[in-house]
């Protein structure tokens, strides 16, 4: 009796984990959602559809479905998509829920964002057959921020790319588009005010070349001009695109390093006052804003003011990193500056300028900051024999981890500042596939281990960082963003018990070869 009450037991355990190896196969959608329930059947939408509901997401499903190749049937004729935005919904603003029956198709959400959520499940769906299997999701992110990065500063890539990239940020649910505008390659957002950071600031004679892997320490350029900028009527039009997909974009001017094509333009800018050129080389230049001069606040000011008004994002990313310290020095004016606002060393002069700065976008502007780590005045660089600060960053500021270990990370997380978790080790999209494959990329956790419920709660999300030293047009970035993207978004949607690389593996096939239908390059898996 005992033999055959243990032989049930192992048939109900077998069955049981085929079933959930079954669902998980039938269930191609990335990031994988929290809470699937599949049932027996299946519901084929080459039928054709008809769309009811109240949610505005209406008229995109319709695009998606002709996209599709699903016809749309007048009347009530074939099967019923209801889409419901309703308050009766609790939780996550970004949950949803999607059910599949006989005949119907449901989604739900308290919010238009989780019901265009739950359409892009539906999307993924269709990717591998137009038969739905009968199924219950129940679905909400692990974190609220999941972003990608487009450094466009040192390769102006253009509108359509930008949107390219936003449309594949929208079917994995990413919803923070970073976007890199300024550096010290090139300025490339249309300021009215100060009209020569893209006549000459958008502007170099040359670029140089990744030879042979070389990358920094390469000595061959192109030698070729290299220009563009966005009008203020594209950033617009780009804002609009984004937000139909429920992308807030947060828009990057770097200060007070990386400022070498603003200083290009405005040489008062310099601590210098020295005319210099946009450079042509890549890397980590040592121009750097006076800080000391009243001038460059009312520049700074005045093109955040512009920058905000443009972008309703509630954050201004200001940079921040890899700030050279020896024009500081240097500077008579900046020693005196130092020695009137009691300021004791460089680190402490970068946080006090920070802070100015983030007062400003804070009083004036009703918005927040975001910096690179390096804002809390930690020396985080092998490059920098520099004291810490003694002043502490504005609590306001959000902390953008990037370089650093372990103690780094925590050093922020334990004076309670909000952490965005971009581990350069882990989520830089120009490190190759060697550094950072896949499954690398994939095991990523936006928060270590070892943090109490409180220090959790501080790690809103992660960052996929596309750096664009390398990568001069949208071939190179394809190559190095697609598939990894996908595994950054599903570690940012997904709770890590619910992740599986086996079968993240799987799934990733056919966004890999749907991506490979719209011509986008990518690595052989």
């Amino acid at each position: 009796m005992k033999e055959h009450f243990k032989a049930v037991i192992s048939i109900f355990l077998f069955l049981l984990i085929s079933n959930v190896v079954f669902a998980q196969n039938e269930i191609a959608i990335i990031p994988y959602p929290n809470d699937v329930e599949l049932k027996t059947g299946k519901t084929d939408l080459q039928k054709g559809v008809f769309i009811t509901g109240n949610s505005e997401q209406k008229v995109y499903l319709k695009k998606i479905l002709k996209d599709s190749g699903i016809s749309e049937q007048n009347g009530k004729k074939g099967i019923q998509i209801d889409l419901l935005q309703t308050s009766t919904m609790s939780g996550n603003p970004e949950g949803y829920e999607l059910s599949v029956s006989k005949g119907k198709i449901a989604v739900k959400a308290a919010t238009e964002t989780g019901v265009f959520y739950g359409i892009q499940s539906l999307r993924q769906l269709l990717l591998k057959s137009s038969e739905i299997p009968w199924l219950t999701i129940k679905d909400a992110p692990a974190f609220k921020w999941r972003s990608f990065m487009l450094d466009d500063a040192r390769y102006f890539q253009g509108k359509e790319t930008v949107k390219k990239l936003l449309d594949e940020m929208a079917l994995l649910k990413m919803n923070r588009f970073h976007w890199h505008l300024t550096n010290d390659a090139g300025w490339r957002i249309e300021i009215k005010a100060y009209p020569l950071l893209t006549q000459i600031g958008a502007k170099r004679d040359s670029s140089q070349i990744n030879d042979n892997g070389k990358k920094w320490k390469s000595e061959i350029s192109d030698h070729k001009a290299h220009s563009g900028f966005y009008t203020q009527n594209d950033i617009k039009e780009i804002i609009n695109y984004a937000a139909e997909r429920q992308i807030t974009i947060i828009p990057e001017i770097s200060m007070p390093g990386h400022t070498s094509a603003a200083i290009a333009s405005y040489p008062f800018l310099g601590t210098t006052k020295q005319q210099i050129k946009v450079p042509t080389r890549f890397g980590v230049e040592s121009a750097v804003l006076d800080v000391s001069d009243q001038r460059v606040y009312q520049f700074i000011h005045q093109v955040l003011k512009e920058v905000s008004e443009l972008f309703p994002s509630q954050y201004i990313h200001i940079g921040g990193d890899e700030v050279k310290f020896d024009q500081w020095k240097n500077s008579s004016s900046i020693q005196q500056y130092m020695s009137k606002h009691g300021i004791k060393n460089y680190y402490d002069l970068h946080v006090y300028f920070t802070n100015e700065v983030s007062k400003f976008v804070e009083d004036s502007l009703g918005k927040r900051i975001i910096g690179w780590n390096e804002v809390l005045g930690k020396n985080v660089h092998e490059w920098a024999n520099e004291e810490n600060a003694n002043t502490a960053l504005s609590k306001k500021a959000i902390v953008q981890f990037w370089k650093g270990d372990a103690k780094d990370l925590l050093f922020g997380i334990d004076k309670g500042y909000e952490i965005i978790n971009s581990d350069h080790r882990y989520t830089y999209l120009d490190y190759t596939y060697k550094q950072i494959d896949l499954k690398k990329a994939y095991g990523f956790n936006p928060i270590p281990e070892g943090l109490n419920a409180e220090q959790q709660k501080l790690v809103i999300g992660l960052g996929a960082q596309m750096w664009g030293e390398w990568t001069p047009t949208f071939k190179e970035v394809s190559y190095q963003t697609f598939p990894r993207i996908a595994a950054y978004a599903e570690s940012g949607w997904t709770n890590p018990k619910n992740k599986n690389f086996k079968r993240f593996e799987e799934h990733i096939q056919y966004l890999v070869k749907y991506w490979r239908m719209k011509n986008y390059v990518l690595p052989e898996l």
